[in-house]
């Protein structure tokens, strides 16, 4: 057996910066990466370890004994443990068992590495820092030069005398012609790399890729994805696209250019990871879009439970990446987050992906567990606040819900008062609940310390539509949607152009998602002002298909039976509903008061009327709409009608006279 001074350098945990090239492969000891025709190959951290050993003990026989001791240093491991991680290299490099190009098996004894290797010279420094310059690194060419000139002097002494006696011409003439090559090379590089664009930069933080079969650990590329986006929405030199904008690559090959363009950004963040026990490796990569340079790839490797810290490694990466300036204030967000239990956290993160999958109860669910093992974290109870005002909303959930995220978002306040996420949320909730009043200084607040946060501006612009103020809304959209064009994409229509009586201008704004049953819903709703009978009740019938269970689809599903000259049946479905929302206190007013346009639609007059006092009471008051809208044309000549809408305008001109 070989002694521990036998060993290669891997095992002795010394730093080893160089590049070993075999086959198709190369081996990048700086980046920890195996690449193959330039595209990384997947590896665990303790796979990337084992070939390392092989690569740099190649001709050489290593008993089993000898590779446990070296990987497993401090541990006792079954030698099935190994057997796995040589399976494992064999994979990865294409090798069947029995094919001995890389790794022949001596039975009973051990493993060779086979295959002939080309190895770059050694580099025994730390690798170079990539924020240096090309001035820098120069720099310390010459210095190495200069000082292996200056041994070669003092071993010689005579030939810097003869040097020095046959050649002063010579250096002088040297010195200027070096003077003029870096003047000229300093000029070609300012007129050849292109600057770092003006202004804040865009982002877009895709969803990290699995490597692996393990399904159970899908939740993580989202998730982990959307915590860094949420670490730097508090960064103003840099726009950072939703989480709800790019939820839709998940697990899919993309390409950068396309992404960059359909999101609008310069500047894309890729990632995948893989675990293996307690060991997890994320590798990701930062692209500048305009110039198609990389401006930051690492693979982080971690164990499980200290998942938290990625998002704060990542975090500071890109803003290294992209030269951002911090304000002391930034800096401060950005500072690490307080250690939590690491089974919270992973409650948490499956919490914030099932969430985005619309699956709210058990969302709440793993939310509510992380709170219960970690009740000091504000983004869970931001996003469990969130949770419950969904459910709320779109699943009948009602004022118990609405009530528990109050509760949720003012415990996030009080642990982060400033947390934007909360802020923007509890806003949306006092809109949904008829406290649009208490919703717009809560948003101009957040947008007065945050002016290019998209989000907050389209929280405005929604609220600003419930209480009629519809061009401000459709200009606090726009802009949202100028500042990120995926922003609320799938969640939330800019019902402001509809309400204006501008139609197509409403369908254009959709997005062209067929397999959402909000948006299908809607693009059926434009197309039913329209007069497009046909159309509108074929994508109502859809919405309903899709998903029956959401409120906008039952009221679209009533409109389409009453196409069909079947109103009992739609009449029905509205009664069905109301019976709900009034059994469980749910307060979403604008969906409400669809149920009474439908009613009048329908011909039950007294039903309309009262489900639109309902409406109006509970928060939604676009007084110039409802005095106009067409679908209302069979209630206007009744008694109450003009009572109703009194209200509506009374409550509208004090809201303008109040923020106009």
């Amino acid at each position: 057996m070989s002694t521990p001074n036998s060993y290669p350098e891997s095992a002795k945990r010394q730093p080893s910066y160089q590049i070993y090239k075999f086959g198709p492969f190369t081996l990048d000891t700086v980046r920890q990466l195996l690449i193959r025709e330039q595209e990384p190959v997947p590896l665990t951290p303790k796979t990337y370890d084992t070939l390392l050993v092989l690569v740099e003990s190649r001709g050489r026989l290593l008993s089993k004994e000898e590779l446990m001791k070296v990987l497993w240093p401090d541990s006792f491991v079954e030698e099935s443990n190994l057997t796995q991680q040589i399976s494992m290299i064999r994979k990865a490099l294409g090798e069947s068992r029995g094919d001995n190009r890389y790794i022949v098996t001596v039975s009973g004894r051990g493993y060779r590495f086979a295959a002939d290797v080309e190895q770059s010279a050694e580099v025994k420094a730390a690798p170079p820092n990539p924020s240096s310059s090309p001035n820098e690194t120069e720099a310390a060419a010459i210095g190495q030069k200069l000082t292996a000139e200056s041994d070669l002097d003092a071993q010689q002494p005579g030939r810097t005398m003869s040097w020095f006696r046959g050649r002063t011409f010579l250096l002088g003439l040297a010195l200027t012609t070096i003077v003029l090559i870096l003047v000229g090379y300093s000029v070609y590089r300012q007129r050849s790399v292109k600057p770092v664009p003006q202004g804040p930069r865009s982002l877009a933080i895709l969803p990290f890729r699995n490597l692996t079969a393990d399904t159970d650990t899908d939740f993580l590329g989202y998730s982990l994805a959307d915590a860094v986006v949420t670490k730097l929405s508090y960064v103003s030199e840099v726009t950072v696209r939703p989480s709800s904008a790019v939820e839709k690559y998940r697990n899919r090959e993309v390409d950068l250019q396309r992404v960059a363009s359909e999101l609008n950004v310069d500047a894309v963040l890729t990632g995948n990871f893989i675990r293996e026990g307690d060991d997890l490796r994320i590798t990701c990569e930062l692209v500048d879009i305009n110039t198609k340079r990389m401006l930051w790839k690492s693979a982080l490797d971690l164990k499980y439970k200290n998942l938290l810290t990625v998002q704060d490694d990542v975090a500071q990466h890109i803003v290294k990446g992209l030269e951002l300036n911090l304000t002391p204030a930034e800096a401060g967000h950005l500072k690490a987050d307080l250690p939590t239990d690491p089974l919270a956290y992973e409650y948490y993160l499956r919490g914030v992906d099932l969430y985005a999958r619309s699956d709210f109860p058990l969302a709440i669910q793993m939310l509510e567990k992380s709170a219960e093992l970690n009740p000091k974290y504000a983004p869970t109870w931001a996003n469990l606040g969130k949770a419950y005002s969904a459910s709320a909303s779109f699943k009948f959930g009602g004022r118990e819900q609405y009530r528990k995220a109050e509760t949720a978002y003012q415990k996030a306040l009080s642990i982060h008062p400033g947390h934007i996420e909360t802020l923007i949320y509890m806003a949306n909730m006092f809109t949904d609940t008829g406290r649009v009043e208490e919703a717009v200084p809560l948003l101009r607040e957040t947008l007065r310390s945050n002016p290019s946060h998209a989000e907050a501006h389209w929280e405005l612009g929604y609220a600003y539509r419930f209480a009629g103020a519809l061009e401000e809304s459709v200009r606090e959209c726009e802009r949202a949607r100028q500042l990120d064009p995926g922003v609320k994409l799938n969640s939330s229509m800019l019902n402001s152009y509809l309400y204006l009586g501008q139609y197509d201008k409403f369908l254009n704004s959709l997005p062209n998602d067929q397999d959402l049953s909000l948006i299908v819903f809607y693009r059926g709703f434009g197309e039913y002002y329209l007069g497009d009978r046909n159309q509108s009740t074929s994508n109502f019938d859809r919405a309903f298909d899709l998903d029956p269970s959401l409120l906008q689809a039952q009221i679209g599903k009533a409109l389409s039976f009453g196409a069909k000259q079947q109103p009992h049946a739609g009449l029905s479905i509205l009664r069905a509903a109301e019976k709900r929302i009034n059994e469980r206190g749910v307060s979403e007013a604008e969906g409400i008061y669809k149920i009474a346009q439908a009613y009048a639609i329908l011909g039950d007059s007294t039903s309309a009327l009262r489900v639109l006092r309902q409406s109006i009471e509970g928060g939604f008051f676009p007084y110039p709409y409802l005095a106009k809208d067409p679908l209302l044309s069979r209630i206007r000549s009744e008694e109450q009608f003009a009572t109703v809408m009194n209200a509506a305008r009374q409550r509208h001109e004090t809201f303008m006279k109040r923020y106009f």
